[in-house]
């Protein structure tokens, strides 16, 4: 039975990979500061115990060294917690990009760190991207923080598999296009995504269970528009 964590699962695509994962019959360590959510989570897991749930803030030494450590031995990462602030570039303060980058690059590349020593041989660790963080896509103003730090971690994947090349671990990015999550909500009322988090939960986690072997260091958009 494999062994893989997936950080802000108290909702959207992170709580739906992880129940998806559970149909698989992995063992789960859903993470979240969102304790509501994680017990509803927990709930829905119908009572297999294949979801264990940790309220852990990993933008901190702490919170991050709890998750390194609950498993003796780590399958899969999933490094989908993340954060969103849409405003004008010239509105954009020293804050809002420190929280930003905080969250959507500084927690994964340091959890990431903190779990090398427990990786199994083929594990599999994926950052969860953006379709806006990769070059040449279509770009929205009022997301110059979000898609520049959603580059920034699909980058990490492909110098981490160059970092660890000896080695049968695989990392990489997907760059999700648009799902019908609460954080799109936020950014873009009224908008209506084709995809639903569960749909992309699903994809998502039979990437990280049969993809690992075959796909290394790269980053794989996942999207039916653009982005």
């Amino acid at each position: 039975m494999k062994n893989v964590i997936v950080t802000g699962a108290s909702k959207g695509i992170g709580y739906h990979t992880a129940l998806a994962l559970a149909v698989s019959k992995c063992r789960v360590l859903a993470v979240a500061r969102n304790v509501y959510g994680l017990d509803k989570l927990k709930a829905e897991e119908c009572g297999d115990g294949l979801i264990e749930v940790l309220q852990a803030d990993i933008t901190k030494p702490e919170g991050r060294e709890a998750v390194a450590n609950h498993f003796e031995k780590i399958d899969g990462l999933i490094n989908n917690a993340g954060i969103l602030i849409k405003k004008p570039f010239d509105k954009i303060s020293f804050d809002d990009l420190q929280k930003t980058y905080d969250v959507n690059v500084f927690s994964p590349f340091l959890l990431t760190q903190k779990c090398m020593p427990k990786f199994n041989p083929f594990a599999h660790i994926i950052n969860i991207g953006s379709v806006g963080g990769v070059n040449g896509t279509q770009k929205f103003p009022g997301l110059t923080s979000y898609s520049s730090s959603k580059a920034a971690i699909s980058c990490l994947s492909e110098c981490l598999q160059a970092e660890f090349e000896n080695k049968d671990i695989s990392f990489n990015s997907l760059a999700l296009g648009s799902v019908q999550t609460e954080m799109l909500e936020t950014a873009f009322p009224g908008y209506k995504a084709g995809v639903n988090p569960n749909e992309m939960g699903r994809y998502i986690a039979d990437f990280a269970l049969d993809s690992g072997k075959i796909v290394k260091g790269k980053t794989q958009m996942v999207s039916n528009s653009n982005p």
